[in-house]
């Protein structure tokens, strides 16, 4: 009988958290998906060689928490086959690039550190600065030319994402709804022959 009694009694409470988390989540504004632009593919006299941003990445709750000594970091994956025609797409190269931002709250500085860059990590007090730097990837080298087949068919994928944040158990009540700032793009396909 306790049994019976204590399960209606958590019945209602448990249809008001859910009613609560579809009203907030109901009224919370349609945000806009972070797009891959300005994707370039081209090379140089031995490699081949990509360009590209990702736009609309920094959403205000991103810029706030970065602002206030989080870190973020996003994620870009590149990856190369080789198109064959009525058969399985050969893999020929798979990147994943990652660029970190850390704000040093009494410095005031922003500190950009890219992983495909071999040069040291990239300080500013400017944001704009800091998130164009997060932002972009120029002068990418995929893969050599000698490993390409001349007349060969190729097809170029690309993605990026926020990578999850891990907080402190105890700031994980502060930033309960961290998760809402998560973002992963489509992948982005380039055909193109060689």
């Amino acid at each position: 009988m306790n049994r019976l009694l204590q399960t209606r009694t958590a019945a209602p409470l448990i249809l008001t958290a859910l009613c609560a988390v579809l009203l907030f989540c109901g009224n919370a504004p349609a945000r806009e998906n972070p797009v891959l632009k300005n994707i370039k593919l081209t090379n140089d006299r031995d490699h081949l060689i990509t360009y590209f941003a990702v736009e609309g990445a920094f959403t205000e709750k991103i810029s706030r928490a970065a602002k206030n000594g989080v870190p973020t970091t996003f994620s870009f994956y590149v990856s190369l086959y080789k198109v064959n025609e009525g058969w399985l797409d050969k893999n020929i190269s798979d990147l994943k690039l990652t660029s970190t931002l850390k704000y040093d709250t009494l410095k005031k500085e922003f500190t950009v550190t890219r992983s495909w860059e071999q040069d040291d990590p990239f300080v500013t007090s400017s944001f704009e600065k800091a998130e164009t730097m997060m932002s972009e990837v120029d002068n990418l080298k995929i893969e050599p030319l000698d490993h390409l087949e001349k007349g060969g068919k190729y097809q170029m994928r690309i993605k990026a994402e926020l990578n999850r944040v891990t907080m402190p158990l105890y700031l994980h009540y502060v930033f309960f709804f961290v998760s809402f700032w998560d973002f992963e793009t489509d992948w982005y396909i380039i055909n193109f022959t060689y």
